[in-house]
């Protein structure tokens, strides 16, 4: 057996491989996009690509089935309550799959949506205990999907959170021990919260350390994996709707093109959002006005995808030579109307001057100081509520988690400066770029985060 896992850390997502060397069969589940590492890797091996599986519906990035049944012709799997606008093959409960003695089982396991499947993998046709199972968004290591993303019209949290108790705890727990746990994401991923930075385990493992495989109601189970989510963010809808259609397919060759200033110009004019994926202290020193900060080195795409709007032109500005890497990973999550990108950032911003804006940093101190005056400014947490609740929080602070910030903007005053800060630095810059573009004129954010609050206001150990 051949067996690869491919893991993208920009999203915390894994996909897998399994062939049977014997005869060449092959079949990849849950592949991104851009599909050429397991196009090169097939070849490289003799493979056939037979079938691709998706686990479920994924929201938090496009999967790459269509385009690899273009390129391969493998029929495209999901779980019998799958509905598509394209062809499928429904795979249900106890079918098994064969690529020659290695075998693939498939077990129902809805709960994070209700077409949910795991797929487990026999080395051997004879084998009674599996070598692993490809889990999806069921379990992952340390934690279980959840159920409140409403990702599936229609159906309740309460409805999902019961099929999910008895698929984690009566169908994956119902496995041997020794079984391997392969997830479709890590630590990072908005769909959990309590994900392991581990790739792999085993079902006795987690039934030994996974907060939601100890034996527990239903109810209980439900109330505990429920509480403390963090916000979706905002594009998880888009894409899980993506998922379901006939969409376009994602072709490398015919990526966004290096744009001249005036062109560059003359777009932004008419609309297009700029994307700038600068360090957000370079971003501080000098941006386009109205440009939206995101960060290359972070979790890009998932928090392009919160702060972004789905249905504009977007214009990338990226450290150099990373341009066509924003753009890919932009793909990644659905965003494909990037009009071009400005090949030599330093050069542009020389020549665009006139537009060049710096960004308020402030210092934990001078925010105090700020905030003893008569004319204090609002102070906005854009941290996940579990952050608050561990870590502590600024008094009198307005806390909207950056994944809820453009659909709460009405809640925040226009009138009053504004402070904002995350944990570090990195989520304040990008949240207060988007009230700059969306109007607002007095924001600043705090250099170094609630760290750097916390360590100027803690107390001096005696």
């Amino acid at each position: 057996m051949f067996f690869s896992q491919y893991y993208l850390d920009c999203l915390s997502q894994a996909s897998y491989m399994i062939a049977d060397e014997s005869t060449g069969k092959a079949v990849v589940v849950d592949p991104r996009r851009d599909i050429s590492e397991y196009l090169a890797d097939a070849e490289a091996r003799g493979f056939t690509i037979v079938g691709v599986i998706n686990t479920h519906f994924h929201a938090d990035f496009v999967a790459g089935h269509l385009e690899m049944a273009k390129e391969t012709g493998a029929w495209i799997g999901y779980g019998r309550r799958a509905e598509t606008e394209y062809p499928i093959r429904h795979l249900a409960d106890g079918e098994t799959i064969s690529l020659g003695d290695v075998t693939l089982e498939i077990m129902e396991t809805p709960g994070h949506t209700p077409e949910s499947i795991s797929v487990l993998v026999y080395e051997r046709g004879e084998d009674t205990v599996p070598y692993g199972a490809l889990t999806g968004d069921a379990l992952f290591i340390g934690d279980v999907g959840r159920p409140d993303l409403l990702a599936s019209v229609g159906v309740t949290a309460d409805e999902l959170g019961a099929m999910l108790y008895d698929s984690v705890q009566n169908k994956l727990m119902g496995l041997p021990d020794e079984v391997r746990v392969f997830p479709a994401h890590g630590a990072g991923s908005a769909c959990g919260k309590n994900l392991s930075t581990e790739k792999q385990s085993t079902i006795g493992a987690q039934r030994a350390t996974n907060y939601a495989c100890a034996p527990m109601s239903q109810d209980e189970f439900v109330a505990i994996v429920t509480a403390g989510q963090s916000a979706a963010p905002g594009y998880f809808a888009y894409d899980a709707e993506l998922n379901r259609s006939e969409r376009p397919l994602y072709d490398p060759a015919a990526a966004p093109r290096p744009l001249n200033v005036e062109d560059f110009t003359a777009l932004r004019a008419s609309g297009a959002v700029v994307v700038d994926a600068r360090d957000p202290q370079e971003f501080a020193t000098g941006h386009l006005r109205g440009a939206v900060n995101v960060p290359a080195d972070g979790r890009f795409a998932e928090q392009a995808g919160t702060v972004l709007p789905t249905d504009a032109d977007l214009l990338v500005l990226a450290p150099q030579n990373r341009e066509e890497e924003v753009v890919t990973r932009l793909a990644r999550i659905g965003f494909d109307r990037v009009a071009g990108y400005l090949r030599s950032p330093d050069d542009a911003l020389t020549a665009l001057a006139d537009e060049v804006t710096p960004a308020s940093r402030l210092t934990a101190a001078q925010v105090r100081t700020a905030l003893e005056s008569e004319n204090p400014p609002v102070v906005l947490d854009v941290r996940n509520c579990g952050e608050r609740g561990e870590h502590g929080f600024i008094d009198g602070a307005l806390h909207i988690a950056l994944g809820e910030l453009p659909s709460r903007l009405d809640e925040i005053p226009r009138e009053t400066p504004l402070v904002l800060h995350c944990a570090g630095g990195h989520r304040s810059s990008i949240a207060a770029s988007l009230l700059r573009h969306r109007g607002f004129t007095d924001v600043s954010d705090i250099l170094g985060g609630y760290a750097a609050w916390a360590l100027l206001n803690t107390p001096a150990a005696a």
